[in-house]
């Protein structure tokens, strides 16, 4: 019996049922122009391996397959904080999770190559052109022990990237558009030779802008060129830069938008609330440098945080259930620390917003359109 992609043997049948029940619960959606059906809810993995030790992590990937999820994302740069020290030791978790299980065809998995920044990836040589791309998947398919990546997405592009806090000195990029659309094409180029080859079999994009959204879909169309399928970035309650602009593009043109931190790295919980920093927790880790952390990103959640208690509801499925409800969003990344925290966001895309309270989200967007 096969149902979304699981294969459910050796179990009773109450076990059984209440397994189909709960895959049945899980809303699937196509990535973008692909045959893949992807589970709403995507699991980051980012804390795998620095938060998050190995054993913590096979079971949130345990509990996520259990509960429907089938989408799985990840990137060489992982763990986070990112560091030479934990630099690809998240998809080796996720490798040894693979291997453990024999599960790799039960997973949609998407991964990402680093754009130029880290010295210490590729002896700090990194841009994305074909010798890295090469390269990159190459020691993304090793350490994931798998024959095959099913969506591979560039981290930034090399021009740089508004995202990451960097939006108040983002002016349009840099680099003669010439040479950056050569770039462009030679990354699509790569990128075929690797889908032939088999090592991957689609193509997206992470931390990109409208513009680059929509010269590589050109390049594609008028060069027969692979097709980015998908568009990976920010979006929360503090942070809607995609609207309207990206999120026009991603619906007429068929690109899955794949929105990281919907929770803005636990602000939206209240976890962090009144300069608090809980221990294992993904600021208390980063130390001084984390670009929310601003009196307007607090006065904002402060609203949102009375928003939830006026409603009686919980801060973190509020932010949640508002991400999974917009109609341009392909699917939520969620990432955990615990398998507790996991269990505690599902039952979020479950959950319904009222018109009054989607009424007062927008009033508060009106006094803080972007909060950090």
């Amino acid at each position: 019996m096969f149902v979304n992609n699981f294969e459910l043997t050796g179990c009773d049948g109450s076990i059984m049922a209440a397994r189909s029940a709960m895959l049945s619960a899980m809303e699937y959606r196509t990535l973008g122009p692909t045959d893949l059906r992807i589970s709403a809810v995507c699991l980051g993995t980012m804390t795998f391996g620095r938060q998050t030790p190995e054993a913590g992590a096979h079971a949130q990937m345990d509990l996520a397959l259990e509960r429907g999820v089938n989408f799985f994302d990840t990137a060489e740069i992982y763990a986070v904080p990112p560091s030479a020290e934990t630099y690809g030791v998240t998809e080796t978790i996720i490798g040894n999770w693979f291997t453990a299980r024999g599960n790799r065809d039960q997973a949609i998995l998407a991964t990402k190559m680093a754009g130029e920044g880290p010295q210490w990836i590729r002896s700090g040589n990194n841009s994305i052109d074909r010798r890295n791309i090469v390269a990159a998947v190459e020691g993304s398919l090793r350490r994931l022990r798998t024959d095959y990546i099913d969506v591979y997405q560039l981290h930034w592009p090399n021009r740089g990237s508004y995202h990451f806090g960097q939006v108040w000195d983002y002016r349009g990029g840099r680099g003669e558009t010439a040479g950056v659309v050569e770039e462009l094409r030679e990354t699509l180029q790569t990128l075929d030779e690797l889908i032939a080859a088999g090592k991957i079999r689609h193509i997206g994009l992470s931390n990109e802008t409208a513009w680059g959204v929509m010269r590589y879909l050109e390049l594609s169309r008028a060069e027969g060129l692979p097709r980015m399928v998908s568009i990976q970035n920010e979006y929360n309650l503090l942070n809607r830069m995609a609207e309207p602009d990206m999120a026009e593009i991603v619906q007429r043109e068929n690109v899955a938008f794949l929105a990281w931190s919907p929770l803005a790295t636990g602000l939206l919980t209240g976890k962090y609330h009144a300069g608090a920093r809980p221990a294992g927790s993904r600021w208390q880790f980063s130390g001084s440098g984390v670009q929310r952390d601003t009196p307007q990103a607090h006065r904002a959640t402060a609203e949102y945080l009375d928003l939830a208690r006026r409603y009686n509801l919980d801060p973190a499925r509020l932010a949640l259930a508002f991400v999974h409800s917009r109609p341009f969003v392909g699917a939520t990344i969620i990432g955990a620390t615990t398998v507790e925290q996991l269990e505690h966001d599902l039952p979020a895309f479950d959950l319904e917003l009222e018109e009054s309270v989607l009424n007062d989200i927008a009033r508060i967007r009106r006094d803080f359109p972007l909060a950090y």
